[in-house]
Order: structure tokens, then C-alpha cells, then sequence
């Protein structure tokens, strides 16, 4: 009872973080982890789907009543993730996802830099694309993230924001709305399989669920209250400890240690 208890409260905690920009498996997993020890690691992906998309569908549900969304580029984007998730799960079998995290980690490092750096970026919803563009874009998008977030994962919803900004020209907030629309198409994707395969603890995600949903409802509101400013200065903290999560992982705690002082050395020299 007590590890459900600390299980909902980082539930809760990665609700909130999730329905504002994406990046609360950074935050559940490891809970998952450290509270389900000796549970089988599809069991801890599959409790922690059932949990993280209660909490992505609230956060939807949410932004579709309050922020327009441009279905004609989303839906067939969640289409594509949809099967596409599914592949990229089954091709994890096949290949190792820790080759991926070199680039992943570049990735990251340069979205976070590039938001930085362009202080107005998010800051207009000013679309930019076509009508047959946006749904050309939204189907390779949809493709590539949804085979992205079954084969590994970590960061789908903070890349997807970022897409969103910079090829379609949405706003934070309007980013935010579509990507959680995709979320819930690949996490629902990974859930039935997970389900299907007997890998939820009902007892733990269930609980952890309630919990996700209230945290989602209470970020999508301070979200929308807020404004696009808010949620680009939480997106640059999210996507900092992403990417020393990432860093950490890629080189190891040693590794990360030296390659921390090399830059600080650059930097002050």
C-alpha cells in the first residue's frame, strides 16, 4: 500500500507535467522502476501506459474544449502513429533501441538550444502549411514519432511540440493540444498490446490512473490560465532533465561526470 501511495504521487506529478509539454514517462517510469521491483519489465511499461494515458486522454478531452485543433492534419497523423506504434513495438524485438540514444540525445540538445535561443518561438499561432501540405506533413509525422514512441519512447511528446511549432507554425498551446491527440493514439496502440499480453497490474494502475487524470486536469488548466509563455519556459525544464536523463543513461554516471567538466572547462576558459 505504501509504494502504490508514493506510485500515485509521482502518477499525479507526471499527469501535470504531461498535459503541459509532454515528458512525464521521464517522471513514472523510474518510479515504476524503483516501487515494482522484481516485476517483469513488460509489466512496468504496460502499468505505466494504463496510467499515463488516463492521464493523456484527460489532458486531451481538455484542450479539445478550449483550443482549436486543426483535425484535418491531426487525425490522419493519430492514424498513422496509431499503426505505426505498433510496429515500432514489434520491431523492438528485433533491434536494440539503446543504439538510438547517441542521436536521440543530439536531438534533444538541439531542440532545447534552438528554443532557447529563438525567444518568440511557440509565442504566435501563425499556420503556415496548406491544406494538402498539412496532411502530407501530419501522416510522415505521425509515421515516423508513432514508430519512435513503440520502438523506445522517452521524449515523444516534447518532439512533437517542437514539430508541431516549427514545421506547422502552431503556438505552444496549440502544439500542446495536437501532440496530446497523437499521445493518446500511440499509447492506446502500446496499451492493447500490453493488455492483450496480460502486462497491467489493475490493482497499481488503476489507482495510479485516478491519480494521473487529476494531475492532467490540474496542468491543462494552469496551462491554458497561464499562457504560451509559461509553457515555454516549463518546456525548457522538461527538456533539460530529459536530456541529462538521456545523458546519464548514454555515458554512464562516470562518463557524464568528465564530459561535464569538459564543458564547463570550455565554457569558463
Amino acid at each position: 500500500m505504501e509504494n502504490i501511495l508514493y506510485l500515485c504521487l509521482f502518477a499525479f506529478m507526471a499527469g501535470f507535467i504531461d498535459s503541459v509539454v509532454g515528458g512525464g514517462g521521464l517522471i513514472q517510469l523510474p518510479a515504476l522502476l524503483v516501487f515494482l521491483p522484481g516485476a517483469p519489465l513488460p509489466t512496468v511499461f504496460g502499468t505505466g501506459k494504463f496510467a499515463g494515458i488516463a492521464g493523456t486522454t484527460a489532458a486531451m478531452v481538455r484542450y479539445v474544449r478550449t483550443v482549436e485543433i486543426n483535425y484535418r492534419a491531426i487525425l490522419p497523423a493519430a492514424g498513422a502513429a496509431f499503426l505505426f506504434s505498433f510496429l515500432g513495438a514489434r520491431a523492438l524485438s528485433h533491434l536494440d533501441a539503446n543504439l538510438l540514444k547517441p542521436l536521440i540525445l543530439l536531438l534533444l540538445i538541439l531542440v532545447a538550444i534552438y528554443t532557447f535561443i529563438k525567444k518568440d518561438f511557440g509565442s504566435l499561432h501563425a499556420p503556415r502549411l496548406t491544406e494538402q501540405k498539412e496532411r502530407v506533413y501530419g501522416l510522415l509525422i505521425g509515421a515516423s514519432i508513432g514508430f519512435y514512441d513503440g520502438f523506445f519512447g522517452p521524449g515523444t511528446g516534447s518532439f512533437l511540440i517542437f514539430i508541431f511549432i516549427g514545421v506547422f507554425g502552431f503556438n505552444f498551446l496549440a502544439a500542446s493540444a495536437a501532440a496530446k491527440v497523437i499521445n493518446v493514439a500511440t499509447n492506446l496502440s502500446a496499451l492493447l498490446y500490453f493488455g492483450y499480453k496480460g502486462y497491467i497490474l489493475y490493482d497499481v494502475a488503476v489507482p495510479m490512473a485516478v491519480c494521473s487524470i487529476i494531475g492532467s486536469q490540474l496542468g491543462t488548466r494552469t496551462a491554458l490560465k497561464r499562457g504560451v509563455g509559461f509553457v515555454r519556459i516549463l518546456f525548457l525544464i522538461v527538456m533539460s532533465g530529459i536530456i541529462l536523463r538521456f545523458a546519464y543513461d548514454t555515458f554512464g554516471g562516470q562518463q557524464l561526470a568528465q564530459v561535464t567538466s569538459m564543458v564547463k572547462a570550455w565554457v569558463l576558459r
